[in-house]
């Protein structure tokens, strides 16, 4: 019959729905229900069976490291944070820094250092990695010693005539995260075939980048293949 939609829950479903509950009990700073008693499972209430799985599905558009890693903790039973304090060189969850964490003091034309990171973060890799070599030649520097320099880069290599529509993308990011005004990140002097960053957003660049450094994941990365 035409209309009727029939759903089979599959084997695993209710390990999945029980991981996911402990893990934002976690996160809220409360015990998993089913940490009770010892054994396999009983740490996050997930009951596992030998010989028995859980698939997870992990979407890096939308979920968080710190969201897949827990949930991979959570379906074997182990406490995320509890396992997170553990780790030698590895900080606590809650303490990781976030974007929070940046000023929201002006640096310059309304420009801050929380603007800039988020700038950094929504632009795609190629135009951040330009970026990031403006802000280590000191904010200024030919087109040529740019286009030289990404010709063979080992990670992010930009053709010589792919670097204006690599950096298409901060303009687009500018109209909707940059101040109200007509300042801009990244000058472009065709005249003297130089790019410019403000000296004055020079500082605050370098903290965006500390941070970007320290949460890759809240990046923004390569548009996904047709």
């Amino acid at each position: 019959m035409y209309g009727v939609e029939h759903r089979t829950e599959w084997a695993g479903a209710q390990q999945v729905r029980a991981a996911a509950r402990d893990f934002r009990r976690t996160v809220l700073g409360l015990a998993p229900v089913g940490r009770q008693g010892s054994g396999p499972g009983a740490r996050m209430g997930v009951e596992i069976t030998k010989g028995a799985g859980v698939q997870l599905t992990i979407d890096t558009q939308t979920d968080t490291y710190e969201q897949a890693i827990a949930a991979v903790q959570a379906a074997y039973g182990l406490n995320p944070a509890a396992v997170a304090s553990g780790w030698p060189d590895a900080p606590e969850l809650a303490s990781r820094p976030g974007p929070e964490t940046l000023s929201g003091d002006v640096l310059w034309e309304d420009w801050t250092d929380r603007m800039l990171f988020d700038t950094l973060a929504s632009v795609l890799p190629g135009a951040r990695a330009v970026l990031r070599r403006l802000v280590e030649l000191g904010g200024t520097a030919s087109y040529d010693e740019i286009q030289e320099h990404f010709a063979d880069h080992p990670t992010t290599p930009i053709p010589q005539n792919r670097i204006g529509g690599t950096l298409t993308s901060i303009r687009a990011v500018r109209q909707r995260i940059g101040p109200d005004n007509r300042s801009k990140l990244l000058e472009l002097d065709d005249r003297r075939r130089i790019y410019r960053i403000e000296p004055a957003l020079m500082e605050g660049l370098k903290r965006a980048y500390d941070l970007a450094d320290a949460r890759p994941d809240l990046l923004r990365q390569e548009p996904a293949s047709p």
